[in-house]
């Protein structure tokens, strides 16, 4: 029987902790990691309808993408639909977990759905983040050189981009004097040594670090391995916010607007002026992302595609774009196949209980 601690291992090896931005709170929010997990209910939000939902479904497990708590609770009076809400969950003995701006930042994420749905070409991440990338740099005998890479690799170091067990050697001399209390595997104590050795460089996402270090050690013949890590500035564009693609064929901006509609499910799009060109380039964040605006403009889009635009942001088009808000709910609503897919294919002895309860709290007349 798998537990939540399996669910939830699964799921942040897809979408880690890490990437996360500094104001969520995504994660297991409610319940025992230990307890063992037959069914779950997938859900965008958690309200006190979802939790009632996941009774009657026997859930044991609430997997969804906006976390029920964002800022710490100093009380548990049920004051509030938040409060309620998780009392609810814990009388229940119903975990929650949340996977959130970690989903949106991956390139496979909450975009890339949308992306799939408008069935975008050539979709790529609109503002790739900086500073998410390592790179170790570990010496060894040239003898074991092959060994330590493959390691590396599979721990996940050395991909870039669409290239894998990717690596830089360059090759030297190192030496070393082991002390008497030191265990030599080359060597002996007291007596200079010199050997073979090669420099093994390797860049990895830095939420591996951990891993990509374990496997280092447990490969490398050393007693005391020589090794150093460097922080890059280098951006990492697998990952980061919105996405940019082209559609097939470029449409009149009304036609697009209609097609928009028919791919999202949407009842009513709000949007500014059309511009004077067809469609053809297409930017989108699920989502609040009036924060994009500039980037879709900077990267030529012909419109964005976003949610919880303010009113002077609309002015930011500048005729150069349309900007078009179709909604918090309706832009990530479909997040929900993105649960279902990755959990399907790897617990087949849970049941997946796609959530009927419409959470979204803004209805259109």
């Amino acid at each position: 029987m798998s537990k939540i601690k399996d669910i939830v291992q699964h799921l942040e090896s897809i979408a880690p902790l890490d990437y996360q931005e500094s104001y969520d709170n995504a994660g297991l929010i409610v319940g025992d990691a230990s307890k063992t997990v037959s069914n779950i209910l997938i859900s965008l939000d958690v309200t006190e309808e979802v939790v009632e939902e996941a009774k009657a479904k026997n859930c044991e497990l609430i997997v969804a993408h906006h976390p029920i708590i964002f800022k710490g609770l100093k009380k548990l009076t049920g004051s509030n639909y938040v409060e309620r809400t998780v009392i609810k969950a814990i009388k229940n003995d119903i975990a929650i977990y949340a996977s959130h701006t970690n989903l949106d930042n991956i390139s496979t994420g909450v975009n890339a759905k949308i992306a799939e749905k408008l069935s975008l070409r050539n979709a790529e991440v609109l503002s790739p983040k900086k500073r998410q990338l390592g790179k170790l740099s570990v010496f060894v005998p040239q003898e074991n050189t092959n060994e330590l890479k493959k390691a590396l690799h599979q721990a996940g170091a050395g991909q870039i981009g669409e290239y894998k067990d990717c690596a830089f050697e360059s090759s030297g001399k190192g030496s070393f004097l082991p002390t008497e209390k030191a265990n030599p595997s080359i060597g002996k104590s007291n007596k200079l040594e010199t050997v073979d050795e090669n420099k093994v460089e390797v860049i990895f996402p830095m939420h591996l670090k951990n891993k990509v270090l374990s496997a280092m050690h447990n490969a490398h013949p050393y007693e005391e391995v020589a090794y150093y890590l460097h922080q890059l500035e280098n951006t990492y564009n697998d990952l980061g916010s919105g996405m940019i693609g082209e559609i097939a064929e470029p449409m009149e901006p009304t036609d697009f607007l209609d097609y928009l509609k028919e791919r999202m499910g949407l009842k009513v799009i709000k949007h500014t002026k059309e511009i004077n060109r067809k469609i053809k380039k297409v930017a989108i964040c699920g989502g609040a992302g009036s924060f994009l605006i500039s980037q879709a403009k900077n990267k030529q889009a012909d419109i964005y595609i976003s949610s919880d635009i303010k009113y002077h942001e609309f002015f930011d088009a500048e005729e150069r774009l349309i900007i078009a808000d179709i909604g918090h709910y309706e832009s990530e609503r479909f997040t929900n196949e993105i649960f279902y897919a990755v959990l399907k294919e790897n617990f087949a002895n849970i049941a997946l209980h796609l959530g009927q309860t419409v959470t979204n709290p803004i209805k259109y007349y």
